[in-house]
């Protein structure tokens, strides 16, 4: 089999490069054996403003005009809803903290994003005296939904190899690779904490983060927003909502944990005041970089051998402009931003 690429993973940076790939008549296959599960548990906000400390996203504006065409393009391309529009509100605990959402909205780079209005609290399930202040042109991508069908998608068009990859069978050429059966022209990285298993790319400062969320049932809770006090809690449909996230830098395996479920139930109970139960817990173990920016570029050897990488707890948002920003790399020589480059890691490599 000859193919213009291999790709390496399917979660949010993987399926935003094939996309990509597709639109352009690119021939590529895809390789996953499904034991990267951070795409798969993401809560899929998209939101321009970092709340804890109030400051603007790297680039949002950027990233917003990108991803929001992108995923009414596959919406119609798979046939599912991907894209729920629901704003976000954050609660204040303090009028200080309403004073400090005030001189936010006055920043320029924030000032398009947040409402310089207090939102009253009128849901006797929640504990808000002090009201809530509001993100605007904010959403949620149903991540799972995507995954599932977009693997579906690749499989019925024989585009998708369910098997993890052999880096000991990858075969570098002068103008090619070869990996097995497959010959390609270029092969991109997309693992997300599995590249701690890559050995041409295991040297970069990936920080994995393990995240759990829970799903609950509270027919009595009642919100259309998503709210942000401590823990998100955003809106599904039939009276669920998940209930996220933590992070936890030591224990990463992908498995669910007593400690994350008693600490997010915790936060939960004094954010709520209603009956509910827990449906489901999840865990994922998320590829974030200690620089808070992705790790995208080419192997400073190997010129066929490419990592999109470290999307961090933003996937959604920043998939598809790194995405982007690679496939013009490799395909017209358009110079990477310094901000992203793994150059700017290649001291490490020994």
């Amino acid at each position: 089999m000859k193919v213009d690429y291999i790709v390496v993973g399917t979660g949010i940076a993987g399926i935003c490069f094939c996309e990509l790939l597709s639109a352009q008549g690119k021939s590529f296959v895809v390789l996953d054996n499904g034991s990267q599960k951070s795409s798969a548990v993401a809560g899929g906000l998209y939101n321009p403003v970092v709340l804890k400390r109030f400051t603007s996203v790297w680039k949002s504006d950027v990233q917003l005009a990108l991803a929001l065409p992108f995923y009414q393009q596959l919406e119609e391309k798979l046939v599912v809803k991907l894209d729920y529009k629901i704003p976000v509100y954050r609660k204040f605990a303090s009028l200080e903290e309403q004073n400090n959402w005030f001189s936010a909205c006055d920043k320029p780079l924030l000032s398009k994003w947040l409402s310089p209005k207090v939102i009253k609290n009128s849901n006797a399930a929640i504990d808000a005296p002090f009201g809530f202040g509001e993100v605007l042109d904010t959403g949620r991508i149903d991540v799972k939904t995507l995954v599932d069908t977009y693997q579906q998608r690749l499989k019925e068009g024989d585009l998708f190899i369910e098997e993890g990859f052999d880096y000991d069978l990858l075969i570098n050429k002068p103008d090619s690779i070869q990996y097995k059966a497959i010959q390609a022209k270029h092969i991109v990285f997309s693992e997300g904490f599995g590249i701690k298993q890559n050995p041409f790319f295991n040297y970069l400062p990936l920080v994995p983060a393990k995240g759990e969320l829970l799903i609950i049932h509270a027919p009595e809770l009642k919100i259309n927003y998503v709210l942000k006090a401590g823990v998100f809690l955003i809106p599904l449909d039939n009276d669920q909502y998940i209930v996220g996230a933590t992070y936890e830098w030591k224990d990463l395996i992908n498995k669910t944990s007593d400690k994350a479920r008693t600490e997010l139930l915790s936060k939960l109970k004094k954010l709520i005041d209603c009956p509910f139960e827990v449906v489901i817990q999840v865990a994922g173990v998320r590829p974030t970089v200690k620089d808070r920016r992705p790790l995208v570029g080419q192997h400073p050897e190997f010129k066929n051998l490419y990592v999109l990488n470290g999307l961090g707890t933003r996937g959604v948002m920043i998939g598809p402009y790194v995405a982007k920003q690679l496939y013009d790399y490799i395909e017209h020589q358009t110079p990477l931003e310094d901000d992203i480059d793994i150059k700017r890691f290649q001291g490490l490599m020994t």
